[in-house]
C-alpha cells in the first residue's frame, strides 16, 4: 500500500538532522557530522517539527534533549532511514553488481532450441541471478510485462527500444526428407522455380531472394513463394510438416538439422541477414543483471552460430 504524501511532508535532511542530534546528544556534534553550521541544524530540526505540528526536542539553554514525542519518532525515524539507504544501496548496485532476477522474453522456437543451453551455461557463471524465461511468439511490451531484454530475431524495427546487435545469422534452404522424397532436391538455383518456396514476409524484396556461395558468386533468384508466413517460427513449422523448402536462419533451423528433420538444400547458397537483436528499455542505464546477460547471449551466439565462411 503506498502512503498518502501528506503522511510526511518534511525534508528528508531534516529528518537526518534530527536523529544526528538524537544520535550525538548535542546540536553541535551533529553540525560537524553532517559538515553544517549549528544554525542551519537548528533550523531543520525547527522545520521539521512545523512539518509534524509536533514538539520533538526540549530546548535548554546549554543543550537540546528529545521529548517523548521526539524519541517515539527517533525509533521510528531511524528504522525507516535504514531501510531507505538498503533500498539505495540497492539500487545503486544493480547497476554495478549483477545479481537479482532476470526476465526475458524471446520466441517460442529460439526460446525451446536454442536458449536451454544459453541459459544454463550462464547460471553456471552467475548463479546469484536467477531468470523467468518467456516464450511467446508475441511481441510483449517490455514495460507492461515487466521484461529486461527481448530477443528478437529478423530485420523487423521496433521503435521506442534500444536495439543492441548480438550476431548477424546466414539464412539457408532446407527441406523435410518427406518433402525432398516427393520431389527430389533441386540441382541448380533455376531449379528452385519448380519447388514450393516458403518465405518469412519480413524478408526484404517481394521479386525473389538474394543469394551468394560464400565467395565471389551472387544470385537473385526470381521466385513466387508458395507460402508466405509472417515470421520464421512459422516458416520452421511449415517446412518441417513437408509444405516446401524454407528460407531459414541458420540458428532457427539448426536442432533440425541435428536430428534430421531438416536438410540444407543448395549447399553452400544462402543469404546473408537474419540479425538477432537484443531490445531493452531505452532511456536508462542498464541493470548489471541485464549487460552482462546480453554479452553472455552474444558471446555464444558467436561461437556457435556466426557467418561461417564456407557455410558448408
Amino acid at each position: 500500500m503506498v502512503a498518502r504524501t501528506e503522511t510526511f511532508g518534511g525534508s528528508l535532511d531534516d529528518l537526518r538532522a534530527f536523529c544526528a542530534v538524537v544520535d550525538f546528544g548535542t546540536v553541535t556534534a551533529a553540525a560537524a557530522s553532517l559538515r553544517e553550521t549549528k544554525g542551519s541544524v537548528s533550523r531543520r530540526i525547527s522545520r521539521l517539527e512545523a512539518a509534524l505540528g509536533a514538539t520533538l526536542m526540549a530546548r535548554h539553554p546549554r543543550a537540546v534533549s528529545p521529548t517523548a514525542e521526539g524519541l517515539a519518532f527517533y525509533a521510528k525515524a531511524q528504522e525507516s532511514l535504514s531501510l531507505l539507504d538498503e533500498a539505495a544501496e540497492a539500487a545503486r548496485d544493480a547497476r554495478t553488481v549483477p545479481a537479482g532476477n532476470l526476465r526475458v522474453t524471446t520466441s517460442v522456437d529460439f526460446g525451446i532450441e536454442v536458449m536451454p543451453e544459453i541459459i544454463a551455461s550462464f547460471r553456471a557463471a552467475y548463479p546469484q541471478i536467477t531468470v523467468d524465461l518467456l516464450n511467446t511468439d508475441a511481441r510483449l511490451d517490455l514495460a507492461a510485462n515487466r521484461i529486461d531484454l527481448a530477443l528478437r530475431l529478423g530485420d523487423a524495427v521496433e521503435t521506442g527500444y534500444r536495439a543492441a546487435l548480438i550476431v548477424n545469422l546466414w539464412i539457408g534452404l532446407y527441406a523435410a526428407p518427406a518433402y525432398l522424397a516427393r520431389r527430389p532436391a533441386p540441382a541448380s538455383l533455376a531449379a528452385l522455380a519448380e519447388h514450393d518456396l516458403i518465405l518469412s514476409r519480413e524478408r526484404p524484396g517481394v521479386a525473389g531472394i538474394l543469394l551468394d556461395d560464400g565467395g565471389r558468386r551472387t544470385e537473385q533468384v526470381a521466385l513466387r513463394p508458395a507460402i508466405r508466413s509472417s515470421d520464421f517460427a512459422t516458416s520452421l513449422r511449415l517446412t518441417l510438416a513437408g509444405a516446401g523448402i524454407g528460407h531459414l536462419p541458420s540458428i532457427v533451423a539448426a536442432q533440425a538439422v541435428g536430428t534430421g528433420a531438416l536438410v540444407r538444400v543448395l549447399a553452400p547458397w544462402a543469404t546473408a541477414g537474419g540479425a538477432l537483436r537484443a531490445l531493452s528499455l531505452a532511456g536508462r542505464e542498464l541493470p548489471a543483471r541485464v549487460r552482462v546477460f546480453r554479452e553472455h547471449v552474444r558471446t555464444e551466439m558467436m561461437a556457435r552460430f556466426a557467418i561461417e565462411p564456407d557455410r558448408r
